[in-house]
């Protein structure tokens, strides 16, 4: 039976509550050692935060006084070290999701002893890209969600370039429990999702399951989707170790969107799509009925943290993660043909590291590894209507083949140090080596060969000033990428094509400095940022034929840009919240083939200062939040993307027009018996039906003294709901 488990043992507690450090960290720790010699069965420990507007007003002034008082949530975990000399009942913390943001997760999880971190990058490590899609509902496993643009931190493995979104995947509850969720919307949607966990029971272990579906029709004709996920999750705890193990298994059967289609196409039908349509002998137009990317994409993850002494903890942590799939589309060739293009891959990845901790000093240590396959290949059947491609395919031989591998081996240490009770330095520096390899021929039968080494050394480092309610911080941090697959595959087939330079990687510099305040009912923060590269792999404004963005570097270029936040507790019952970017987003000098000016000028290059390709330069969003009475919540939701171009010219004719968004979101709560909820949703999105087309991509070229030009884009829904019941127990 866990401690908290046999502090309930008779059916009632007496749990005491005490401020950490009202007025001294010496008091709190002699009145935590009296409850104890009181009789208390478990003591819950408030860490002090500087806006606690859901406490009355004696504990909103206990936290206050703590931290005028110079109280911090790292000498709270050096008085719970201290108090575990002889206190043997449990105890647990109470405060807000800000300190532990503020904080750290990772860091502030760990030192509870909580394992509700994985520390496992999630890119694939060829595309260098998160396909959620890939991972159905992964937002239903997790717990929290925080982004950070710029450079990351690097005790994960492989550093972030230009933004990082660190994800707390689900941790284990104290008690068991139960949830369902179900939802109805627009286009024939249906999602449904079920969880379960044991709670921490007997020898200190736990268990949790969570399954997930999701089947549309999708907004876009033959857009469907017909999506699976399952969340496994075991914890054991021992006196001075955790172990967790989780699987995460995804399934993915979606039809394909990639094509994108004409601005006369969608003036004619918003929801229309080129892709798998043909005519048959007799003038009939038809859709294929498997014109789909089909994946199914398993993670497998170890994590173990043992406390090596009162300062030292060391961290283990094993992922493997295996994909398998394909996409699949009909050509109308002559004669027609269907194509199965697939993909098998396999990550081994490992992290470990050390850590030492003591008062306000902070250092890690740490190695990750990883090692992947990636095999590509092709099939392709005749498109006849009597076939059974679902077996055919699986004995038809390959016309292409080509294998990637990736090694990945990297040296991280990070230090934090409070200086004083204001002002704290940390610092991250991490050294990365990338062997890349491709073998074997590519779907237009070239041959593709690519053996490149990678060195890249990333530091980072800042500085944060905190007094009060006001904090002050400063980061500057350099960050390398390698070139994604795609962009290898493209730069070795056109090499030798005159003015075809090699492929690069690319580097940034990233310097912020930011500002923020917390008061009593509002807060506001400004963060200013310039991200300054040298050869950025940006887009082109074109596609590959399996829908993804080709890229090229760009010589030199930046973002530089300023992010506004605020939100105001207007009243009781109501809530604004707001955030604004304004940015500029250049590239230098940049070269490009001048087209405009007829197909003879196709030689004749020209250099401008252009934007960077899909970079508004506003981005703006704001929420208000109205809570009329108890269990009921109102939100209006609004969000403004400035105009962009979707290449690297700033021409006119690929300006993607500016858009704005509102949506509504409305929920009321029922309390149910033994702390039960059921909640009832309603969402209803672009309540303006606003039809704005969000992203688009473009090519010209000139052939045979013919100039032909290609625009194709995106259109996004206008007015649709999503009604969902949700039952926790």
């Amino acid at each position: 039976m866990s401690k908290i488990a046999e502090a309930f043992a008779n059916g009632k507690a007496f749990i005491p509550f005490i401020t950490c450090g009202d007025p001294d960290l010496e008091t709190t720790a002699a009145a935590i050692r009296a409850m104890v010699a009181a009789g208390a069965d478990l003591i819950e420990l408030g860490i002090p935060f500087s806006d606690p507007t859901a406490e009355g007003p004696v504990i909103q002034g206990a936290n206050l006084r703590a931290l005028q008082g110079g109280v911090t949530t790292d000498k709270v975990f050096d008085l719970v070290r201290e108090l575990r000399r002889d206190v043997t009942i449990p105890m647990v913390f109470m405060t807000y999701s800000n300190v532990v943001f503020s904080y750290g997760a990772e860091r502030f999880m760990q030192n509870c002893k909580n394992v509700g971190i994985n520390g496992i990058t999630l890119n694939d490590p060829e595309s260098q890209t998160v396909y959620w899609v890939n991972i159905p509902n992964l937002a239903g496993m997790s717990q929290s969600m925080q982004l950070q643009r710029g450079v990351g931190g690097t005790t994960g493995g492989t550093a972030s370039f230009g933004g990082a979104l660190d994800i707390e995947t689900m941790s284990s509850a104290v008690s068991p429990y139960a949830s369902a969720d179900v939802a109805v919307g627009s286009w024939n949607t249906r999602q449904y999702s079920i969880s379960a966990g044991t709670g921490v029971g007997r020898h200190d272990l736990s268990f949790d399951v969570a399954y997930s579906g999701l089947t549309s029709d999708g907004f876009v004709h033959g857009g469907f989707c017909d999506h699976q996920s399952l969340f496994l999750s075991g914890f054991k705890c021992w006196e001075r170790s955790v172990l967790r193990a989780i699987a995460i298994i995804g399934q993915q059967h979606t039809g394909i969107t990639w094509d994108g289609a004409s601005a006369e196409q969608l003036d004619a039908d918003p929801r229309y799509n080129p892709s798998g349509l043909y005519t048959d002998a007799s003038g009939v137009v038809h859709r294929y009925g498997n014109e789909s990317d089909n994946y199914n994409q398993n993670h497998y993850q170890l994590y173990f943290y043992h406390q090596l002494g009162r300062y030292w903890g060391l961290k283990a942590i094993a992922d493997f993660t295996q994909g398998r799939g394909y996409y699949e589309q009909y050509k109308d060739s002559n004669p027609p043909i269907v194509t199965r293009k697939s993909e098998d891959n396999n990550a081994l990845a490992g992290n470990v590291s050390a850590k030492y901790h003591r008062g306000g000093f902070e250092l890690t240590m740490g190695e990750a590894l990883l090692s992947f396959v990636g095999d590509h290949y092709g099939r392709a059947l005749p498109a006849g209507d009597a076939l059974d491609h679902g077996e055919l395919f699986a004995t038809a031989e390959n016309w292409y083949f080509n294998q990637g591998h990736k090694q990945d081996a990297t040296t991280f240490v990070k230090m934090n140090c409070d200086l004083s009770k204001r002002l704290s330095l940390y610092a991250d520096m991490q050294l990365r080596g990338v062997h890349y390899t491709i073998e074997g021929e590519d779907d237009d039968n070239m041959a593709l060969h690519f053996d490149e080494h990678y060195l890249f050394f990333n530091p980072k480092a800042g500085v944060n000033w905190t007094t009060g309610r006001n904090r002050l911080y400063a980061v500057a941090g350099v960050s390398h990428r390698e070139p994604a697959r795609a962009d290898i595959k493209e730069n070795v087939k056109h090499a030798g094509v005159e003015g075809q330079k090699p492929i690069k990687a690319e580097a940034m510099l990233d310097i912020e400095l930011g500002y923020q305040h917390t008061a009593h009912r509002w807060s506001a923060s400004a963060n200013g940022y310039a991200m300054l590269y040298k050869d950025q792999l940006t887009p082109m404004g074109q596609l590959n034929s399996g829908g993804y963005a080709l890229m090229e570097n760009v010589d030199k270029s930046y973002r530089l840009g300023v992010e506004l936040m605020g939100g105001c507790r207007l009243t009781k019952w109501m809530q604004l919240d707001a955030n604004l970017t304004l940015s500029s987003n250049k590239i230098i000098d940049y070269t490009f083939a001048d087209f405009e000016s007829g197909v003879d000028s196709v030689a004749t290059n020209r250099t401008a200062n252009t934007d960077l390709s899909f970079s508004p330069n506003v981005v703006g969003a704001a929420v208000a939040t109205f809570e009329p009475w108890k269990n009921a919540k109102l939100q209006l939701i609004g969000k403004y993307v400035g105009a962009m171009y979707c290449d690297n010219t700033s021409r006119e004719a690929v300006r993607q027009d500016a858009y704005f968004v509102a949506n509504v979101k409305a929920s009321y709560s029922w309390d149910l018996l033994r702390g039960g909820k059921l909640t009832a949703e309603l969402l209803v999105n672009n309540i303006f039906n606003n039809m704005y087309r969000l992203s688009a991509w473009t090519a010209d070229y000139a052939y045979e003294g013919v100039l032909y030009t290609e625009r194709a884009y995106y259109q996004q829904p206008g007015t649709n709901i999503m009604a969902r019941v949700s039952l926790k127990m």
